[in-house]
């Protein structure tokens, strides 16, 4: 299983809080994340294969492994409230998403509901 993780700035103390309470299930799996992020994500003992940052070019490079169906999940922390010159990459991964039923969960509630919802069909 290979999950993608992406943290707008103002949200990455959310997404290291998540990956912290959430570290013995995700340690189990593949993570991919984008260069910032990625870096957080092993500053938290995890594994993680880091690609671009976000803004230049990194959204669109989950958005390709999501088209060829190689994740199972994208956890992103967005910021609905902060400006994003990168805002048309994001829309363009939600939208990849949608279309090859990859889940995306937006926030730490609906992370965690899918983090849950894998285990529990795995046990």
């Amino acid at each position: 299983m290979k999950i993608a993780i992406i943290a707008h700035d103002g949200k990455k103390p959310e997404m290291v809080s998540f990956l912290n309470k959430n570290k013995e299930k995700l340690s189990k799996v593949s993570l991919v994340a984008t260069g910032t992020t990625g870096g957080y994500v092993e500053n938290t003992g995890l594994k993680v294969e880091k690609l671009l940052s976000g803004p230049i070019g990194g959204d669109a490079q989950i958005a390709a492994l999501s088209a060829e169906k190689k994740l199972e999940m994208v956890l992103f922390f967005r910021d609905p409230l902060g400006k994003h010159p990168h805002e048309p990459d994001v829309q363009m991964l939600m939208r990849i998403c949608d279309v090859h039923n990859i889940p995306i969960a937006t926030n730490p509630a609906t992370a965690q509901l899918l983090i849950d919802a894998f285990w529990s069909k795995q046990m």
